[in-house]
């Protein structure tokens, strides 16, 4: 397990601010913080160095790149004695329309989460890209229909 990283309240205050903007400006954080602009950025680049703030990014909405279809899968792996977790990792790590997959517990190795452009595509990523990797020995397809919602982790 990784060392948890004590935040006092200015830390917090601080995430929950560029939580919601992270494009805001540190001087603008100072003032509705009510301290200098260096303590912010001190304490930002502390948070960075601790690995608290993993960079920032920009939130791009899959649909208008032309990508209409999320899908989760459950990917199943049976290894062989010439090949490790890692290997099978690092192959599914090549496949461009993955953009997320997390090592999970129960039925599945791995799930991971998938943005095609529709389901004919999706269809080419699971039997050709997917499904043709030798120690995959099964997936289970969970198409989403609608994202309800999404949210970043208050630090709380």
């Amino acid at each position: 397990m990784r060392e948890q990283i004590k935040l006092d309240s200015l830390d917090r205050r601080i995430l929950t601010i560029l939580s919601s903007n992270a494009r805001m400006p540190y001087l603008e954080v100072a003032r509705t913080c009510g301290v200098s602009g260096a303590a912010i950025h001190q304490r930002v680049q502390k948070m960075v160095e601790d690995g608290v703030i993993r960079g920032s990014s920009l939130d791009i909405d899959p649909e208008k790149l032309g990508y209409g279809t999320c899908a989760y899968v459950g990917i199943q792996i049976n290894l062989t004695s010439d090949t490790t977790h890692d290997e099978v990792f690092k192959k599914i790590k090549q496949i461009p329309e993955i953009v997320e997959c997390h090592h999970i517990t129960g039925k599945y190795s791995l799930l991971a989460k998938i943005f095609t452009r529709n389901n004919e595509h999706l269809k080419s990523i699971l039997v050709e890209k997917i499904q043709s990797i030798f120690e995959i020995t099964g997936t289970e397809t969970f198409i989403s229909l609608q994202e309800g919602f999404t949210r970043k982790l208050k630090a709380e």
